[in-house]
């Protein structure tokens, strides 16, 4: 077995040689990604099309080319082939649109637990902050305070106007971070699994606050959720500008709908890359090696001087900042909120993408957010419509001679995602605790310490001699 292998990996050899030096990557990254784009381009149903065009992203960062080959390929991706793909299929800028959500809520979320050692298991709260903030203030709620929910008088006006979004952007960061603070100031006397269940807490009882505050005063209009929640006015004449140039590419002409799955997609991308950015610079900095220390062993990072409590609610603000903007942009995405958003599974779902990528680890945090989106949202509702067109035809399956019609509804893929997303934590936890991508600190601090040489001039050029 062990000489099989031997040779497989011989053969591979060449190939990984090939790609990994000289011109190989360059040309690999590239060649790569236009067949992907051209793929997906022409079969816009194809699941694995979809799949390696999004993988092309992965191979860009990851294969050694320079940072400003990189950077052409990715703005060629990101800004050329993303928006043509999306409007000509709007359910792919659905799913990359909440890869970039779900991402800067794992980057967030990465620094409370994968940098700071905090486990926070209510951490969709900030993001239920920031979309109710939009959500009352950006529709026609707060004329509807003394409306019994679910009734809306006839010409009632908007609050707000669109254009007042931008600022909201900043106002919900601002906002979620103070409370990521207040909640920080009397829950950082616990540790453990008492501030794991702290902070359960707290995203239940914001949860259960936009379920209730419909009476006596309608803030929240309760269950119902707030709608319509405007979206930002865009400046006249980009709709036509943009058309001019995506339309001879797509085919047609984009609507109104379809532009604002392009912008959001956008804004989405533009803020998940100030959230990496940020996240660097934290990472690499003084307060980045604080945290460290403080998730190492808290008391030895007392010891040492370093002030703990304000690190920790530093690592609270900023998670819950990153959480607030992206809320604000989902409710504009929506133009509906509603507590059912916000669940403690939520939470889970975050934290999940936080483990499978690797805690503490950048690249590992957005890896696994786009492993947990697509497979929910592609992998699995394209498995569950295959069996549903198995069911509709008259097709068996083979051997044991089992028509596919009498196969029950209760068996859809799309059913056991939490079950499946449990199996692939267990697995994680026993194979690759460290993530699929782990930090490069964890893996340092982590390694054996290396045996120094002796000195030739220090060293007695004769052990035998005894003094």
């Amino acid at each position: 077995m062990a000489t099989l292998l031997s040779r497989i990996s011989g053969l591979f050899a060449p190939v990984h040689r090939l790609l990994t030096t000289g011109k190989g990557p360059y040309i690999f990254t590239a060649i790569f990604m236009a067949l992907s784009a051209i793929w997906v381009y022409f079969d816009q149903q194809s699941l694995i099309a979809f799949l390696l065009f999004l993988a092309s992203a992965w191979f860009i960062y990851a294969m050694p080319t320079r940072p400003v080959y990189k950077l052409i390929l990715g703005l060629i991706l990101a800004l050329g082939c993303v928006p043509v793909v999306g409007s000509r299929n709007i359910f792919y800028f659905e799913v990359i649109f909440q890869i970039c959500v779900f991402a800067a809520l794992a980057l967030g979320l990465n620094i409370v637990v994968g940098f700071a050692g905090l486990l926070n298991l209510g951490y969709v709260a900030f993001y239920a902050v920031g979309a109710y903030l939009w959500g009352i203030f950006g529709s026609q709620q707060l004329y509807l305070l003394q409306s019994i929910p679910g009734t809306t008088p006839p010409n009632t006006p908007f609050l707000l106007s669109g254009d007042w979004f931008f600022l909201f952007l900043l106002l919900g960061m601002v906002l979620s971070a103070v409370i990521g603070i207040l909640l920080g100031l009397p829950v950082l006397r616990v540790r453990g699994d008492y501030l794991a269940i702290v902070t359960l807490g707290f995203g239940e009882v914001i949860r259960v606050l936009a379920n209730n505050l419909d009476k006596p005063i309608n803030l929240t209009n309760g269950p119902q959720g707030i709608t319509p929640i405007q979206r930002p006015v865009l400046p006249p004449g980009l709709e036509s500008a943009v058309n001019s140039l995506l339309s001879p590419l797509v085919g047609r002409t984009l609507g109104e709908g379809e532009f604002y799955n392009l912008f959001f997609y956008l804004l989405a991308l533009l803020i998940l890359i100030l959230c990496i950015i940020i996240v660097r610079r934290l990472d690499d900095s003084k307060t980045g090696r604080a945290w460290a220390a403080i998730r190492e062993d808290e008391l030895a990072a007392a010891a040492m001087g370093i002030p703990v409590v304000r690190y920790k609610l530093g690592a609270f603000a900023v998670g819950a900042s990153f959480a607030g903007i992206m809320g604000v942009v989902f409710a504009a995405n929506r133009t509906f909120v509603s507590p059912e958003s916000f669940n403690f599974m939520q939470s889970i779902g975050v934290l999940s993408m936080v483990i499978l990528g690797g805690l503490g680890s950048i690249p590992g945090v957005i890896v696994g957010s786009a492993a947990v989106v697509v497979l929910n949202l592609q992998v699995l509702q394209s498995l569950s419509l295959y069996l549903s067109s198995l069911r509709q035809s008259s097709a068996v399956i083979p051997i044991i001679n089992f028509a596919w019609r009498d196969l029950s509804n209760q068996l859809d893929p799309a059913k056991y995602q939490r079950m499946l997303f449990g199996l692939i934590l267990i697995v994680m936890m026993i194979y690759r605790p460290s993530g699929l991508i782990p930090a490069h600190r964890r893996s340092r601090d982590n390694a054996p310490p290396a045996v120094s040489e002796p000195d030739e001039d220090t060293a007695s050029p004769n052990p035998e001699v005894k003094n």
